[in-house]
Order: C-alpha cells, then structure tokens, then sequence
C-alpha cells in the first residue's frame, strides 16, 4: 500500500464535503458545459448479456482521428448511473485525450428499469461480467480498461478476477473506493452521518417505483413504502425478490475482503481516502495479499470526491487518466527484473 499526495485546500478537508460536492447540483452547469462533447458524441446501446439479460450504457467515439486505440469502460456507484457528474468529469477527460469511452449502467440504474423484470442487486455479477465481455467482443482491437467507483468499483474488480475465465482480455481494472465489507458499508450508511441514509432511501424508493411502473404486475411496494432505514428495505427485499434467504448471505455474496481477491490474473489498482466516512478505510487490510493488486490511499477525499476546488477536473479525474495512460501496473516481480535489465 502506497500514500499519494492529495492535499485540497482547509475548506475541502471534510470528508462530507468531499462526500457529498461530487455529485452536487452547484457543481452540475460546470460539469455538464466541459462533458458536452463527450455527450455529443455518445450513442445509446443496449448491450445483450446473455440469458436474456440486458444492460444499457453509452459509447462515445474519440474526436480526434486518429484517437487512441483503447477503451474505457466506467462504472457508476450504486444509486448513480452514467449520467453521474462524477462519471462525466473523469469521462470527459478520457474522451478529450482521444480515448473511447463506454458509459454502462447497471440494471435498473439510468433508464433500463424496463429491460430486465427482475430487481437489480449487488450480487448480479455475471451479467455485468457478460456486458464487459460483449462490448469487448465489439471493440476487440482495441485495449479494455475497467473503471468503477464506489459499488462500480466492487464490480470491476469482480470482474477482473472473471475476465480471463470469460475470455475477456482486460488491461487492468481501476476501482475508486471500491465497496469493500457491504455489511460495514450498510452499517456506516445506517448509523453514519443522517444525511447519507436519507439520501440513498429517497433515491432508492424513487428507483423501486420506476420498476413498479414497469413491471406493475411483477411487484407489490406498499410495505415498502412503510420503511425509512437501509437495512429492512435491504433485508425485506432481499427476502422477497431474491434467491438469497438472508441479508447476511446475500452481504457476504459481493463482499471483496479475505480471499476473493486472490485469483486475480489481470492487474487492477484501488484508489482509497483514508476518511471515507461510507467505506471503511480499515478494510482495506483485509483484502488478499495479491501481486496483481496495487493499493494506494489519500489522507483526504471522502468517498469518491478527491475535489481541489469546485469548477474544473477533479485530482481523481486527472489520477484516473494519468493511470489508464500509464497501463497496467507491473507486477513486483516484473518491476524488479526490469530493473534488473536495466542495470
């Protein structure tokens, strides 16, 4: 585990600041003015899953020919979509340098309440597995890169362990504070500070009713409707309309700590704030030992915010392209006999 120099100035050094500007309406005209291009230049697709599973994103191809012969494809966190302000600054950017950006959105995120009858939930891993894989089949010249923050972040580095299995050549896999322990996470979003869990119910339940009018037939949300708190709408729903028996099985289902990590084959980096008041910053100490995995964290940014100032870039914006720039990690043992050579 590395420390990377991130110092926003006194004003921004709140971890809830940090937390919550990303995604703030005062930052909305700037991001939307500097990501028009890339909106422009995006296309809607509807990519097939397989079993009958459907998942909805955005490919925007590069403004400048010849433009990079690489492809970047993001995932929002849960709740956002790929029209997060968060996404679209650090798309933008990529798309700016000449790289071809894949904006997919998870089920029932961003308009796809009605492409697939079943609720959305963490453990749905092998559909998004089988999108990354279609939109590489499509784009197979080119070289993939997986980018994902918070819940988008657990899923890349899922899916990193499952690429080669897929037959998915991945470049590596970039997850800005991934998910690590969801029952930590649940816990930090239930009894944390008010506002977090007020705003993920209210955008769930908004979510849960866009699914309701789509599938009127399929689910019943009045005692739903009762609840304010993360972990009965979670565990009721869990129950209902999974096939896990219990919210416990079902956390555990997604969980990235102890030993999932372990199989990794394709090089993926975490990038973890120290004061992320959402994901435990401890957990990061109980993920497997991997050669493959490069770990870095920051005394400051919250929970995916990294901001320096309101207007403009994020550091995490430039960090992210300054990564997909660079290409995959080497491993210590790759890194040591280059230096080997080199001497």
């Amino acid at each position: 585990m590395r420390r990377l120099e991130f110092t926003p100035p006194r004003w921004l050094r709140n971890p809830h600041l940090q937390s919550i500007l990303p995604s703030a309406g005062v930052r909305r005209r700037d991001v939307l003015a500097r990501a028009a291009p890339l909106l422009r230049a995006s296309r809607e697709r509807i990519v097939d899953c397989g079993d009958g599973v459907r998942l909805h994103g955005w490919y925007a191809e590069p403004p400048a020919r010849p433009g990079r012969d690489e492809l970047v494809v993001m995932l929002h966190g849960w709740e956002g979509s790929a029209e997060s302000l968060y996404v679209l600054s650090a798309a933008h950017l990529l798309h700016e340098q000449g790289y071809h950006v894949f904006r997919l959105n998870l089920r029932d995120h961003g308009p796809s309440h009605h492409l697939n009858p079943e609720l959305f939930h963490s453990c749905r891993i092998a559909e998004v597995v089988g999108a990354v894989g279609a939109v590489h089949r499509e784009f197979g010249d080119l070289r993939l890169t997986l980018v994902g923050y918070s819940l988008g972040g657990n899923f890349a580095l899922r899916v990193a362990v499952r690429a080669p299995g897929a037959g998915i050549r991945l470049a590596q896999a970039i997850a800005i504070c991934p998910v690590l322990d969801p029952a930590r996470t649940l816990q930090a979003l239930e009894h944390g500070f008010w506002l977090y869990r007020n705003y993920f119910v209210l955008k769930w339940r908004r979510s849960l009713l866009k699914k309701h009018r789509a599938w009127p037939d399929l689910y019943d949300l009045d005692e739903l409707r009762a609840r304010r708190d993360l972990v009965g709408m979670t565990d009721h729903l869990i129950r209902r309309y999974s096939e896990y028996s219990d919210l416990q099985t079902y956390l555990r289902g997604y969980a990235i700590v102890d030993d999932v990590l372990a199989p990794l084959a394709v090089p993926a980096r975490i990038v973890h704030a120290l004061d992320d008041p959402i994901i435990p910053a401890a957990d990061l100490a109980r993920l497997a030992p991997s050669a493959r995995l490069h770990v870095a964290v920051t005394e400051y940014g919250g929970h995916c915010g990294f901001l320096e100032r309101l207007r403009g870039d994020s550091w995490i914006d430039r960090h992210v392209l300054a990564a997909v720039r660079e290409g995959p990690p080497a491993s210590p043992a790759s890194a040591a006999l280059s230096r080997a050579r080199g001497a």
